[in-house]
């Protein structure tokens, strides 16, 4: 099921980390009564844009609540088809200030009401990749499931790792210059120390931005893939099933 299968409510929350104001995207089926699962979204470097509304809307066909967060603050967007370094440079530099805000957006979707602070994942594309990994990284209670989509695989340098509970869906183009062989490898040996029940889908032949249906910079390795797309979308609705159940 696809966005508009089933009527959504959307809306717009603000939520803060310390004095820093963030507004989030919050979209669910309409008229449903009971708690659900949420699906927080992580979004990828341009920010919190209509891409990744689309992409909350999609979710929540599926019968979630999605709570679209924001990690750079209200009305801080950069240029989806520009080079939005910038922005993401700053949270790469400072994983641990990253992890702070990712927590903080956690909190304000289990605050929403209707929601099932019981039962959490997170979802991310690119930036929000690597965001979705360094949130179960932090292992916050009540988060089942993260999901990295043509994510930036490296390992932040905050401390001791302690055990990763959430399960771990990679899905990843494996001719994606942002996330070679060595980084698979690494994420690889990282969550396996970590205790993660973790796995990984890798699509032969697929880049960067696989599921971007705009994407078309083959000289920067960021090409739409449809096979992978397709693909990869069944194998994170199964997963967030099974673990959201």
């Amino acid at each position: 099921m696809d966005a508009g299968v089933f009527p959504l409510e959307r809306k717009f929350v603000e939520y803060t980390d310390g004095e820093t104001v963030f507004e989030g995207y919050v979209t669910r089926p309409a008229g449903v009564t009971t708690r659900a699962p949420c699906v927080v979204l992580a979004h990828e470097w341009s920010g919190l844009n209509e891409a990744m509304r689309r992409c909350a809307d999609r979710l929540a066909s599926l019968g979630y609540v999605c709570f679209a967060m924001d990690v750079y603050g209200k009305g801080v967007r950069g240029d989806q088809l520009g080079d939005n370094s910038c922005l993401m440079n700053p949270l790469l530099r400072d994983r641990a200030l990253l992890r702070q805000r990712l927590l903080a957006g956690l909190d304000a979707a289990k605050a929403l009401s209707g929601v099932d602070a019981g039962r959490m994942a997170v979802v991310g594309y690119c930036f929000g990749g690597l965001c979705a990994l360094d949130l179960a990284r932090a292992v916050p209670p009540n988060l089942l499931a993260a999901v990295s989509v043509h994510g930036v695989l490296q390992a932040p340098r905050i401390g001791e790792q302690a055990p990763v509970t959430a399960s771990i869906l990679l899905l990843h183009g494996w001719e994606d210059p942002v996330a070679p062989p060595n980084d698979v490898l690494g994420i690889a040996r990282e969550l396996t120390e970590a205790g993660a029940d973790w796995q990984l889908h890798a699509y032969g032949h697929a880049r960067h931005a696989f599921t971007f249906e705009g994407a078309n910079f083959p000289e920067r390795g960021i090409v739409y893939d449809a096979a992978a797309d397709r693909r990869s979308w069944a194998a994170m609705r199964a997963f967030l099933a099974e673990r959201l159940a």
